[in-house]
């Protein structure tokens, strides 16, 4: 089924981003940190403006900011005039946060109506981002579900996945009732199986975007396996309009990771596709090193080209024979390679010179 289209971004954004009717799989990450005190704080304010800036260079398309308090909102606003990413404000309990947040540039608003107090403040923060052309996300997590819809759980009458698709719906029946479709919606569970459960059976009955996410997926390793699992399968179907890595690793970390995610589902071509190896005991190339840094420039660049990153002359040329560009060598000396064929040797401290001259040429 062919998802509605939502658009982030509201009157005053400059930079705005489709979400479903068939537009391009977005990612997301969530800002790690605190932003209470960046009215006093500049250097802090213009950190976070650098780094969104490149976490926008390496393909990230939304970031999501915690607003426990006005202090954060306030903040948040004074980072939506600065910054042409996207920026969504997270909400829980007090709804006047949001409405503080609205008076700015944020894209997008995420709401649980189930904690926000009342169906009364949900009403006027619907109204409230209607006349700003703002959409809103309704996030619904598995440790936050109605106590009936937990008994039953707990019954045996319902799945967990069943409970978290039934909570959406739910939810979602109040801004149906005000008229608002604007809004994107969000079951995550900390369980590949019941992720990928609840995705499915609300995709078979309704058309809202979804976005996906395996909530407190764990450390680098481990939570990009959970979410390359859920992901994969959703995707396969056709099932998931934005997506977010959530690992306890850096804003960078998700970001990269869903990028590739995307790319090996056939959901994000373009760009560079770089392959490196392991390296091994015939210690030649400085492999990690290398690729640290390099990674988020080659990520940045608009070119449909692979490159190839190989710790050795023996594999080197040989299994990176399809990239448009390689480098291998030894502890010395290094190669430069393209589509297999060797065209320049060197000295390996000459390596990031040459490789850059090779890759401009391109």
């Amino acid at each position: 089924m062919i998802t509605k289209t939502v658009k982030l971004g509201g009157k005053g954004s400059t930079k705005t981003v489709l979400i479903g009717g068939g537009n391009p799989v977005s990612v997301q990450t969530m800002w790690k940190d605190g932003i209470t005190d960046l009215n006093t704080n500049t250097a802090k304010l213009e950190s976070i403006i650098t780094q969104l800036n490149e976490l926008s260079l390496i393909g990230c398309d939304i970031v999501r900011f915690a607003v426990p308090d006005m202090e954060s909102a306030k903040s948040l606003n004074l980072l939506s005039e600065r910054t042409i990413m996207p920026l969504v404000a997270d909400i829980h309990f007090d709804h006047t946060l949001a409405l503080e947040c609205l008076k700015a540039n944020v894209a997008a608003i995420r709401i649980n109506p189930g904690n926000i107090g009342s169906e009364e403040n949900t009403r006027t923060v619907i109204q409230a981002c209607r006349d700003n052309e703002v959409p809103i996300r309704i996030g619904i997590n598995s440790g936050s579900l109605p106590k009936d819809i937990q008994e039953q759980i707990a019954a045996g009458t319902i799945t967990r996945a069943q409970g978290l698709c039934e909570t959406a719906a739910r939810e979602a029946e109040i801004f149906e009732k005000y008229n608002f479709d604007q809004y994107v919606v969000s079951m995550k569970s900390s369980d590949v199986q019941e992720t990928i459960q609840c995705n499915t059976f609300y995709s078979q009955k309704y058309n809202n975007p979804l976005h996906l996410g395996v909530t407190e997926a764990g450390p680098l390793i481990g939570g990009i396996v959970k979410s390359s699992i859920a992901f994969s399968t959703l995707l396969a179907q056709g099932i998931g309009d934005t997506i977010r890595v959530s690992l306890s690793s850096s804003p960078e970390n998700e970001v990269i990771a869903g990028i590739n995610i995307l790319k090996e589902c056939g959901k994000r071509s373009r760009g560079v596709n770089l392959v490196s190896c392991p390296r091994c005991g015939r210690i030649g190339f400085d492999v990690h090193s290398f690729v640290a840094r390099w990674q988020n420039r080659l990520l940045a660049m608009d070119k449909d080209i692979t490159v190839a990153i190989m710790g050795c002359v023996v594999n080197g040329p040989g299994e990176g024979r399809h990239a448009d560009l390689g480098i291998a060598g030894t502890a010395d000396k290094a190669i430069i390679f393209k589509k297999g064929k060797i065209v320049r040797t060197i000295d390996a401290k000459d390596a990031d010179k040459v490789f850059e001259e090779e890759l401009n040429s391109l």
